[in-house]
């Protein structure tokens, strides 16, 4: 009776069963993989929910390709950032999730290939086989610094020949690591001899921590292959509830020109982003900065907790971290890391990912969010070490 795209196991895992026990008995848990921002304190202001007031939501303009008014200011603020985008390469989406939906439907057909990063976001299987696309993972190697494996990267395309996009998330998450300048030359140069699209999920550009000259700005930027950059209001302004994201198409103009139509066609079909929230839209990226700030300096105090905690614990070795909300941990793999969290949460009451939550290649690797509110985060952080001692 159902979708084979569908059919996934759905048994709950032990660690799942685990956590919704200590819940039910009213445990407390500090949980060190919470990324929401609007639970951890760093809920906007109630004002901010003025502009879905505007008297102009009362009436429905259906605009596939999204309002000008809200493309507009996507287009204002990546030129804030520097870059140079006109408001008609500007796609309005339901967020991040859809815009990867859309991107599958324009670009492969059923059983084509996309290639994503490994260790990178848990999601890219699941959204990838809803369009029924298969995912081929390429390998973020770590020599003090994460990059892309370059070499085993043509070695995959090589053994996909129907490989349609190679899939970017910069910086990653969880690894936290931007692509360089000479990594997007090579990336974009493949791209251009394989017929291959470049899809870059830009979400977490804001929150780099620290600049670095051999960073490569944005694939919204002119490129010689055509590119998808991916962004959205969820972690820009910390408003995930509010459902906004954007695809700034790139790439050589006739290419460029018939994925605009295409992704039209798309989403006219579905007409799924709300129009009080792009009417709202100018109003949050206008306050963007402010928005951001108090997110950034969470992730900079948690992480300074975590260097300063982890210099008397020499089992445990923080990876090197350019960006993003999470830091990931070495340790030695005397368990299985799902014994090892399952331990952490039955005996000391902390939550944290297993690094295979994030298809990291070998273990062990234990990755926590920089979020949470700093007395639960020191808390966490000083048990887990414990456990190392």
């Amino acid at each position: 009776m159902f979708s084979k795209r569908t059919r996934w196991d759905l048994t709950v895992n032990h660690l799942s069963q685990l956590l919704a026990c200590k819940r039910r008995r009213g445990e407390i848990v500090l949980d060190l993989t919470e990324s929401n921002p609007t639970r951890v304190g760093l809920s906007a202001a109630a004002n901010l929910l003025t502009p879905l007031g505007a008297e102009a939501a009362r009436l429905y303009e259906p605009a596939p390709l999204g309002l000008q008014v809200a493309r507009a200011a996507v287009a204002a603020d990546l030129a804030a950032r520097g870059l140079d985008v006109a408001e008609e390469r500007i796609v309005l989406t339901a967020g991040t999730s859809e815009s990867y939906a859309f991107l599958f439907k324009l670009l492969c057909d059923p059983g084509e290939v996309v290639l994503v990063p490994r260790p990178s976001y848990p999601l890219f299987e699941f959204l990838a086989r809803l369009e029924s696309v298969c995912v081929a993972p390429y390998p973020l190697v770590y020599d003090g610094q994460w990059r892309v494996d370059l070499w085993e990267l043509r070695a995959v395309l090589d053994a996909h020949p129907r490989a349609r996009a190679i899939c970017l998330v910069h910086p990653n998450n969880p690894t936290g690591s931007f692509i360089k300048r000479e990594e997007a030359t090579t990336l974009l140069k493949l791209a251009t001899e394989r017929d291959l699209a470049i899809v870059s999920d830009e979400v977490f550009t804001d929150y780099a921590l620290g600049d670095d000259p051999d960073r490569f700005a944005s694939f919204a930027s002119d490129t010689p292959a055509l590119a998808f950059a991916l962004g959205g209001l969820s972690k820009s302004c910390g408003l995930p509830q509010m459902k906004l994201g954007w695809i700034v198409v790139s790439g050589p103009r006739d290419q460029r020109r018939e994925a605009l139509a295409r992704l039209e066609v798309i989403a006219d079909s579905y007409l799924s982003v709300s129009t009080p929230v792009q009417l709202a839209a100018p109003s949050w990226l206008a306050l963007r900065a402010e928005l951001a700030r108090p997110i950034a300096e969470r992730v900079s105090s948690n992480l300074a907790v975590l260097r300063e905690s982890l210099r008397t614990i020499p089992q445990a070795t923080l990876l090197d971290l350019e960006g993003g909300w999470y830091a990931v941990l070495q340790v030695p793999a005397t368990r299985s890391e799902e014994q090892m969290v399952v331990s952490l949460l039955d005996r000391d009451g902390v939550l944290v990912h297993p690094g295979f939550f994030f298809d990291f290649a070998r273990e062990a690797y234990l990755v926590l969010s920089l979020l949470p509110p700093q007395e639960v985060f020191c808390a966490g952080v000083a048990r887990l070490l414990r456990t190392l001692e």
